[in-house]
Order: structure tokens, then C-alpha cells, then sequence
């Protein structure tokens, strides 16, 4: 008899690990299989030659549902917080400037001309409206501020947050609320204020989070409490819908060491990356594959770096730095890891983490180990006076990073949940949906326990 399941999760990243525990709180016995040996996706942690090491986000935002499942997990005295007052800063012709944060440091600082400042200030008294058609990130910036805006700030967090090209990464998709601040109001700076005022729930000062071992923690808590309930090493081949009498099912044909094994779910949430999650729902609908197998994915290398403190100039005090493409770089940005969490170096050293790869630059991951570290040294040591080449180095490759959400991500996504509709007990989570960050994808997971 094929043994039934009232939930299974299918993929045991973070999106995955948070629903299947959230629908266990709720009473309804979840189960996940994961493909690969270990569950939380690109979110590991590992300490190496005293450095701690994180191969996928190296922070987090704190949200009140984050501090939530921290405490429901017991972890929550084990978060470490970054200095709140950590300057974010930008390549400007060779040096480094302050990211300013809000419209009036925008209006002061030094880093932008007359002509952007004007556009700013414009947008807070004046009034537009989108075009109909969903408009790029570049687009977007050049019709309501300037050219310079793009390059020297947007363009650069766009490449920070999504390894995306402004010029195809949709406004609407990536960056949702100032599309609906100037729907709303015909202005950014007073839709966002209005947006502000009008939240409900708890209010989360803006803060960074890891934790005292690393980001793993997390995983290893959820890991923890699903205990044998989560498979690893377990991969789903096919995915069939079963009707019984009045029922219906999902018939999930398995795989772990070679044995294959059937289960019936009534309710199948698939945390997978999105080409994953199309294979196996093409037998269902053959519509879904083409929709989620086209959504693009950025390649990147995540390229950490030791140095002895004495050999770098700069005082590292702040966030890190962003690079414009137009400073002619390849590294995206790099963050100051051993300013912003002090206890992930041995004493007397200092960790710095450059990305590079991204949509606009994919060919850079070809590179050996050794010809990325020495690119990256290459182009960070002028700009922080590192007078030495580094004594540590770790490098991960992911050939499919990020997802892009390009132009025509929210009709994808309406087709996507039009298609889910006519599958009542099917659900998707993953960063390929609303949002990249570990943030996002949490929240997301715990509505969507709390939809079923």
C-alpha cells in the first residue's frame, strides 16, 4: 500500500525547512525530501584556519518574523547583530564614498551633481505616473531622476542584491514598492512615507543579523526540530495527480540510493529552484515548464579573502563597498565581514568577501581558484591599501546564483499562480518568487503554511 502524506515539502533550502516546520506548528504532519546529502541550499557556514566562512548570504535583515522563529527555534540568544550605524560605501573615481540613505542625506551628500539633487527634489513636490508596460530598473531611474543616479548608486545595489542588469531587471518585480509609491501618490519620496505610515504590526529597526556560529544555525535549528522527518539524500523523479473518489492526491515517485519508493501527498509544496519545480510539474501541466525553466539564473563567485590588519590601510569601519560597471571592475562589491561580526577572524586579521559573475559579467566564474583570488586582490588592494598579498583565501562558485527578475517576471508569475489555481493542495516557495533574500523567502514560507 503506498503510504500517504499529509504534507510533503520537496527541496530542504531555507524556504522549504521554514514551511515544513510551520505547518508541523500548525498540526499537519510535514515531511522533506532533499535531493543532495545536506539540507539549507546555498546557506553553509564553516570555519577554516580560524575564518568563518559563508558560502551563500553572509547577513541577514531582521524582520519581527525572523525574531519570531528564532525564539520558537531556542536560537534567538544566539544572533549577532552588525554595528546599526555601518556606512555602506561606493567606488567614485578610485575612492571610496558614503552611500547616503535617505532623501535629505540624497540632497546633501557630495557624491551626486545639481542636476540629480533637482530630480530629487522634484519627485517630492511633482507627480507621474508608470507607463502601462512593465518598465526596467534603467528605465525607470532615467525617466524619473538622471543618468548618474543609475550608475553610481542604483545600478551598483541592483548588482549588490540581484547580480542583475538594470536594463533588463524589472521595477515592478525587484523593487515592488516604488512602483506602487508612484501609482499610489505620483511620487516616490511621498508614496514611501505614506506606505511607512500605513504599516501595521510590529516595527523592525533596520538591522543585520547573523549568528555566533554563522548563518547555519538556522538550518541546523530547523534540521533540529524536524528531525527524522527530514530525508536528505532523497530525490523526487515524478510527480503524478490522483483522484479517489471524491479526493485528490499528489502521487510523488521517490529515489534514495538507487531503492525507488511512491508516496500519495494531499498537499505538495515544492521548495526547488525553478527549473527543478517546471520538470516535475510537466507531467501535471505541461504549461508550467516553459514558464519557470525560462526564468534566468546569475552565476556567481564568492571570493573571501584574510589579511593580517597591519597590511591594510583603510580603518574597514562600515559595511563594505559597491562598484559601479562603469569604474571597469569586475568585482560587484565586497563586504567587510570582520567589521561587521568581529568574532569570525583570528586576532590580528581582517576577512573581506567580493562577489563577482552576475548577469552583466558571467564569464568571470571560468576563472581558476588562483586566477580569481588574484584578480580580486588586483582590484581591492588599491582601494583599501592592502600592502600585502593575502594569507587566507576561499572560493564558491555557483553557476546558477540568483534568480533574474527580468522584464515580464509578474506576468510569468500570474500565469504561474493561474496554473496553481486549478491544483487545489499545490503550493510553490523560493527565492524565484518574491524576493532573494533569506528574508523574504521566510516570510513567504510562513504564509504559505499559513494558506494551507
Amino acid at each position: 500500500m503506498t503510504p500517504r502524506i499529509p504534507a510533503l515539502v520537496v527541496g530542504g533550502g531555507i524556504s522549504g525547512l521554514v514551511c515544513a516546520y510551520a505547518l508541523r506548528r500548525r498540526g499537519i504532519e510535514a515531511q522533506v525530501v532533499e535531493a543532495i546529502g545536506r539540507p539549507g541550499g546555498v546557506i553553509r557556514s564553516e570555519r577554516r584556519e580560524g575564518f568563518l566562512l559563508e558560502f551563500g548570504p553572509q547577513s541577514f535583515g531582521a524582520t519581527p518574523l525572523i525574531r519570531g522563529l528564532c525564539r520558537d527555534l531556542g536560537i534567538e540568544d544566539e544572533l549577532v547583530e552588525a554595528p546599526s550605524k555601518a556606512p555602506r560605501y561606493v567606488l567614485v573615481n578610485g575612492s571610496l564614498r558614503p552611500v547616503p540613505l535617505s532623501p535629505p542625506a540624497l540632497l546633501t551628500s557630495s557624491l551626486l551633481d545639481a542636476k540629480t539633487k533637482w530630480s530629487i527634489a522634484r519627485d517630492a513636490f511633482g507627480k507621474s505616473q508608470p507607463p502601462p508596460e512593465d518598465e526596467s530598473v534603467a528605465s525607470f531611474v532615467r525617466r524619473k531622476f538622471t543618468p548618474e543616479l543609475l550608475d553610481r548608486l542604483v545600478s551598483p545595489f541592483v548588482s549588490g542584491i540581484y547580480a542583475g542588469d538594470p536594463e533588463r531587471v524589472s521595477v515592478r518585480s525587484a523593487f515592488p514598492q516604488l512602483h506602487e509609491a508612484e501609482k499610489s501618490t505620483g511620487s516616490i519620496i511621498r508614496g514611501m512615507v505614506r506606505a511607512a505610515k500605513s504599516r501595521k504590526g510590529p516595527r523592525e529597526r533596520p538591522t543585520l543579523l547573523s549568528f555566533r556560529d554563522g548563518n547555519e544555525t538556522l538550518v541546523r535549528a530547523l534540521a533540529a526540530k524536524l528531525g527524522p522527518m527530514l530525508r536528505s539524500g532523497t530525490e523526487v523523479t515524478r510527480i503524478a495527480w490522483e483522484l479517489e473518489r471524491s479526493a485528490s492526491s499528489f502521487e510523488v515517485t521517490l529515489m534514495r540510493s538507487g531503492q525507488e519508493q511512491k508516496v500519495s501527498a494531499d498537499r505538495l509544496i515544492l521548495a526547488t529552484p525553478a527549473d527543478v519545480a517546471g520538470r516535475l510539474l510537466a507531467n501535471l501541466n505541461s504549461a508550467f515548464e516553459p514558464l519557470l525553466t525560462g526564468i534566468e539564473y546569475a552565476p556567481i563567485a564568492i571570493v573571501s579573502l584574510g589579511y593580517r590588519r597591519a597590511d591594510v590601510r583603510h580603518l574597514l569601519r562600515g559595511f563594505g563597498f559597491l562598484i559601479p560597471r562603469s569604474a571597469g571592475l569586475r568585482v560587484l562589491g565586497t563586504t567587510w565581514n570582520s567589521s561587521l561580526f568581529t568574532a569570525r577572524v583570528p586576532q590580528g586579521y581582517v576577512l573581506l568577501t567580493s562577489f563577482l559573475g552576475g548577469a552583466t559579467d558571467p564569464q568571470v566564474i571560468a576563472l581558476s581558484h588562483e586566477g580569481l583570488v588574484a584578480l580580486v586582490h588586483r582590484e581591492i588592494a588599491p582601494i583599501l591599501g592592502a600592502q600585502d598579498k593575502p594569507i587566507f583565501s576561499s572560493i564558491q562558485v555557483y553557476r546558477r546564483a540568483l534568480p533574474q527578475y527580468n522584464l515580464g517576471h509578474p506576468e510569468r508569475l500570474a500565469a504561474i499562480d493561474k496554473l496553481l489555481a486549478g491544483l487545489p493542495g499545490l503550493r510553490l516557495v523560493g527565492n524565484y518568487l518574491r524576493g532573494p533574500s533569506i528574508g523574504a523567502c521566510v516570510d513567504q514560507s510562513l504564509a504559505v503554511a499559513e494558506s494551507l
